[in-house]
C-alpha cells in the first residue's frame, strides 16, 4: 500500500498553521544540528514566522557564519556592478537581525513568548535570569554600602558642628561671669562710703 502524498500549499487555518509551523520548525532544526553533528559542518539557519518571531539556530557561531558567507559573496560576486550597495544592504539587514534577537531575548526575560522553546532554551533563559539577578543583586549592595558612608560621613560632620557650638556656647558663658566677677566690687564700696558719711554728719 502506497503513503498518500501530502499536498504541499499554505494552511489557512491559523491555528493550524502555527502548530505545524511550530513542529517542523523544531524537525528542520533537529536535522540541522544532525548534519552539523554527522558531516562537521558549518550550518546556519534563521526563520521568521508569519507572525515576524525570529528563529535562529548555528552550530558554531552565527555572527562568525555570517561573515563567512559575506566574505564569500564579496569574494565571488566583486566583478558584478553594484557591490558596494550589497555589501551596505548585508549589514543592514546582520543590525536588523542583531535588534530582533534582542528584542525576543527582552520579552522572552520578562515571560512572554516561551511556549516554543526548547527545554536548553528554557535553561539558557533561566540561567541569563539568575545572572541578572546576581547583578541588580550587586549593584543594590553597591548603592547601599555608597549610602552608608554618607551617612556616616554627615554625622560625622554633625558631631563636630556640635562639638563646636558647645564651645561658643561655653566661652559665651565664661564670658559673662567674667564681667559680672568685675562689676561686683563697687557695690560694697559705695555703700562703706555711704555708711562714712552718715556717721560723720550724726557727730
Amino acid at each position: 500500500m502506497t503513503r498518500k502524498k501530502i499536498e504541499i500549499k499554505k494552511i489557512d487555518n491559523i491555528t493550524s498553521r502555527q502548530v505545524t509551523f511550530s513542529k517542523r520548525r523544531r524537525g528542520l532544526f533537529k536535522k540541522a544540528k544532525e548534519l552539523a553533528t554527522l558531516c562537521d559542518a558549518e550550518i546556519g539557519l534563521i526563520v521568521f514566522s508569519s507572525t515576524g518571531k525570529l528563529y535562529d539556530y548555528a552550530s558554531s557561531s552565527m555572527q562568525q557564519l555570517t561573515q563567512r558567507h559575506d566574505m564569500y559573496l564579496d569574494i565571488h560576486r566583486s566583478d558584478q556592478p553594484g557591490i558596494n550597495l550589497q555589501i551596505g544592504s548585508e549589514g543592514y539587514n546582520r543590525l536588523c537581525h542583531e535588534i530582533e534577537d534582542k528584542t525576543r531575548e527582552l520579552r522572552q526575560l520578562k515571560g512572554e513568548e516561551l511556549q516554543e522553546l526548547t527545554i536548553q532554551e528554557l535553561q539558557k533563559l533561566e540561567e541569563l535570569l539568575r545572572m541578572s539577578l546576581i547583578s541588580i543583586s550587586k549593584a543594590k549592595d553597591e548603592v547601599n554600602v555608597k549610602e552608608i558612608r554618607e551617612l556616616k560621613k554627615q554625622e560625622k560632620q554633625l558631631m563636630v558642628d556640635n562639638s563646636r557650638l558647645e564651645q561658643v556656647i561655653h566661652e559665651q558663658g565664661r564670658s559673662s561671669d567674667s564681667m559680672i566677677l568685675s562689676s561686683s566690687p563697687d557695690c560694697p564700696q559705695h555703700t562703706e562710703d555711704f555708711d562714712t558719711s552718715l556717721k560723720l554728719g550724726f557727730h
